[in-house]
């Protein structure tokens, strides 16, 4: 972060310092979590749903933190004044803090900022991105699924003189709230990567989604660039919506696409990994043999290498970087094996009906007869999709019909809010040992314990507030006298 001092905080926020503030103290960083300040930083009191961040100011200042902002005065065991800056909106006063820090780097060290959005894919297509553009100078992008109203900010804090490019990861659960984000770090390049069903209840539906997700491409400036996905119509759509230019990637490339990335010969490979020749805009071809898991992770590859050419890197340096290049977020296409053959695919950070499916087709698609050998067994192992509304039961409904369909082996349904989908995939096939239900993670691993044998392969999907990336995690490392897991990173 660069340095600021209190005075120049409350300038930005219009906030009122406590008497108690040192003029000359300096802010080298910024958190929301008191356990996680250091010496020298601010600290945001941020009321929270199950606890008010002003109650841990003190344990803030004991781990370092030099100044907090907050929405009230408050005191420390003896009576001072905690030293702070006095605002009506915590949340909101980091916002003008980050914005104003975007500013300034993009005056002194011409910051070119990078944002994305999509339904699904949006910290798989930021990591592959963040790897592309430490080519071209240093590069600053979101932990984990840092991508709201908090989680911008506090990438763009991480930010120093020193950064070249920022990328930021965007979500929405409702109108206005990408363009909140965007007037915040004011992008020069926007990403939308698909339209799809997740928070379809919080919308209001996928028209009023589209709507949302396409407020990246209008706020970019004519100087700036729009990528879309040509394959998803809604997206491909947004192109009327913006001021700037457009380029397009996908794998059904159109005539009139002459700009983008573009991927032919897709497959995937015995490990499920995509393999396929990028197509750059010059028209060279390259071949890319991807460390992510399933086919449908070929469009945030796309994605991020059409960002990347756009902002200078070369075609063939872009496939050597994407080139056995995994997941660097947890719980996306995670894949562990265990020491007794079994394969854990924990992808049980987020979910919804599009990136269910295509966790599914995965699933299938390695369970399938191998050239070296014969099929393996595959596991579903699902919980809920939450946020889908009124569309809740009939979207699980779908979900397992969809896994006896695609002929998975095992399918165990977690959780209540999800046992349409065990009903749903009894009534479609004569399956009798095949689908379990339990009703939470205990009973389900439970269950996996006593009937996984070595060579399953076990998928964990879910939406990240129904917990079982917790249980992938749980079965990836549980061998009674066999030692620990490991990772498995593609070559």
């Amino acid at each position: 972060m660069i340095d600021l001092l209190p005075a120049e905080i409350a300038e930005i926020t219009g906030g009122r310092p406590t008497a108690t503030v040192g003029a000359d103290t300096l802010v080298r960083g910024v958190d929301t979590d008191s356990r996680a300040c250091q010496t020298g930083w601010l600290f945001v009191a941020k009321p929270g749903e199950a606890s008010d961040g002003h109650h841990f100011i003190d344990a803030a200042i004991k781990q370092g933190a030099v100044l907090a902002l907050a929405e009230r005065v408050t005191h420390a065991q003896d009576g001072t004044v905690h030293p702070a800056i006095i605002v009506p909106d915590a949340v909101d006063a980091m916002g003008q803090i980050a914005a104003a820090i975007v500013g300034r780097l993009k005056a002194s060290n011409g910051l070119r900022v990078i944002g994305i959005t999509g339904s699904a894919g949006k910290t798989t297509t930021k990591d592959l991105l963040a790897a592309l553009l430490a080519e071209l100078g240093p590069t600053i992008a979101p932990v984990g699924s840092y991508n709201g109203e908090v989680g911008v900010p506090l990438t763009v804090f991480r930010a120093t003189e020193q950064t070249k490019y920022l990328v930021v990861e965007m979500g929405a659960t409702g109108i206005g709230h990408i363009t909140y984000l965007t007037d915040m770090v004011h992008p020069e390049v926007g990403v939308v990567l698909g339209v799809g069903s997740a928070h379809a209840g919080e919308f209001g539906g996928i028209e009023n989604i589209a709507k949302a997700k396409g407020e990246m491409v209008e706020a970019l400036a004519p100087t700036g660039l729009a990528v879309l996905n040509g394959d998803d119509t809604l997206v491909r759509a947004m192109n009327t919506r913006s001021n700037a230019p457009v380029r397009y990637f996908g794998v059904q490339r159109m005539s009139e696409d002459r700009a983008g990335v573009w991927a032919r010969d897709l497959d995937v490979d015995e490990s499920g990994h995509p393999v396929f020749t990028l197509v750059a805009s010059d028209g060279s071809l390259h071949p890319v043999r991807s460390g992510l898991i399933g086919r449908h992770h070929v469009a945030n590859l796309l994605a991020a290498a059409t960002v990347a050419e756009y902002l200078g890197l070369a075609p063939a340096r872009i496939a050597s970087v994407l080139q056995g290049l995994g997941p660097s977020s947890r719980w996306r296409m995670e894949r562990i094996e265990r020491p007794d053959g079994v394969s854990i695919i924990n992808d049980a950070y987020n979910a919804n009906p599009d990136s269910m499916r295509a966790a599914l087709v995965t699933l299938a698609e390695l369970g399938m007869p191998q050239a070296n050998g014969g099929a393996r067994r595959t596991w579903a192992v699902l919980g809920e999709m939450l946020e889908l509304g009124a569309d809740s039961i009939h979207e699980h409904d779908l979900l397992g019909r969809a896994a006896v369909r695609m002929n998975i082996k095992k399918l165990l349904v977690v959780g209540r809010g999800a046992k349409a989908a065990y009903n749903s995939a009894v009534l479609e096939g004569s399956w009798g040992d095949e689908a379990y239900y339990a009703e939470d993670s205990k009973a389900a691993a439970r269950i996996l314990k006593e009937h996984l044998l070595p060579g399953d392969i076990v998928l964990f999907k879910s939406s990240n507030g129904s917990g079982l990336r917790l249980l992938g995690d749980q079965i990836a490392g549980t061998i009674s006298g066999a030692p620990a897991a490991k990772e498995v990173s593609a070559q």
